[in-house]
């Protein structure tokens, strides 16, 4: 099973939200679109689901042309980050809602719902209605659906975003194995980086309405081909910076200089843009390379067993984040450390250069 866009867009009244994509996305993996709020995930789900008109170009599902055909017709699955069920319906009828709607045998919808509740852990709720839950149970009763349906295809848009963190993780994890061997393709949207690592796969990364890369998650996450690859796979967000390489040198304009080594160190002298991924800029250094940063500190963060900071070097913006706590002091100068071997080095047009 496939799901294949050829040359599909989507325009709203004159503005492009979808330009001109082709992509094949497969079974046996999850494909993770991954992208900022407004590049265009959920646009490209609905078109995928048949929810939104096609500008130009087709959709095809295991090689049938669906452009055209509506929603119901694709056999399809979609699920939202908000919980989407019916109130006025128990758990088990919410679940066996599509599959009383295809005309399925009594008995049949009784397994179906039972193995999907059993899959879920909803066995026990499903005789309640949807308030009677709480936010990871509802979220649940909406997987439950798109499982018992036993769709071709289904598209998964920040499923976990309205979880709190524990439950996102719970889910997170299982998620790849509840949808394992069903032969179903499996989009799932994010806006966060760690989500789409964890999930494995593969990834396309979008941006403006545009996916800039797609293939294998960790090899993306390796090698960006361009800079807007490397941003949309960061957060923190990639440090960026413009250098001026000479020979062997790499010098910010701030006066800051390291030696280039491995394939950088063969590219023509010129300007490049350096970037640098902020779990690579540290407090502390870590090896007898790196690079000393010295900038103001805008920002700190504490998060669980991380510190992130912000700080001003010269015109450029840099962000450090590091495993422990630090004592950073707003408004204060501190001495970072870039690794340089981390560094990625970009064309003035943003294509990946070494």
């Amino acid at each position: 099973m496939t799901v294949e866009l050829k040359d599909a867009s989507k325009v709203v009244r004159g503005i492009t939200h979808i330009k001109p994509t082709s992509l094949v996305l497969e079974t046996g993996h999850f494909n993770v679109l991954l992208g900022q709020t407004g590049s265009g995930k959920t646009s490209l789900i609905k078109l995928m689901a048949g929810l939104d008109p096609l500008a130009s170009g087709k959709i095809f599902m295991d090689g049938q042309d669906v452009s055209k055909l509506s929603t119901q017709k694709r056999n399809i699955s979609l699920v939202h980050q908000f919980f989407v069920n019916y109130p006025h319906m128990s758990v088990f009828d919410n679940i066996a809602s599509p599959l009383r709607v295809a005309g399925m045998a009594k008995s049949e919808i009784d397994d179906r719902v039972q193995e999907a509740a059993d899959i879920l852990q909803l066995a026990p709720m499903l005789k309640r209605r949807p308030q009677e839950l709480s936010g990871g149970q509802q979220q649940r009763c909406a997987l439950a659906r798109a499982i018992a349906k036993e769709s071709r295809a289904v598209f998964l848009d920040e499923p976990l975003a309205n979880l709190d963190y524990k439950l996102r993780e719970e889910l997170r994890e299982q998620l790849p194995e509840l949808f394992a061997g069903r032969g179903a393709v499996v989009v799932y949207a994010t806006s966060e980086p760690e989500e789409a690592l964890l999930l494995g796969g593969k990834t396309a990364l979008m941006s403006d309405g545009v996916v800039t890369q797609f293939g294998t998650t960790a090899d993306i996450y390796r090698t960006p081909e361009n800079l807007t690859a490397a941003r949309v796979f960061s957060d923190p967000p990639i440090n960026a910076a413009k250098i001026t390489k000479n020979g062997s040198q790499a010098q910010l304009a701030t006066g800051v200089a390291w030696t280039i080594e491995g394939d950088a160190a063969n590219l023509p002298d010129g300007d490049y843009t350096v970037a640098i991924r902020p779990h690579h800029v540290t407090p502390v250094a870590a090896t007898s390379n790196d690079v000393s940063l010295n900038g103001t500190v805008l920002v700190t963060e504490l998060s669980g067993s991380e510190s992130s900071a912000h700080f001003q070097m010269g015109d450029d913006g840099w962000v450090s984040l590091a495993h422990g706590v630090h004592p950073y002091k707003v408004g204060a100068d501190h001495q970072f450390f870039m690794d340089p071997s981390k560094a990625f080095y970009f064309t003035s047009d943003g294509r990946r250069a070494a």
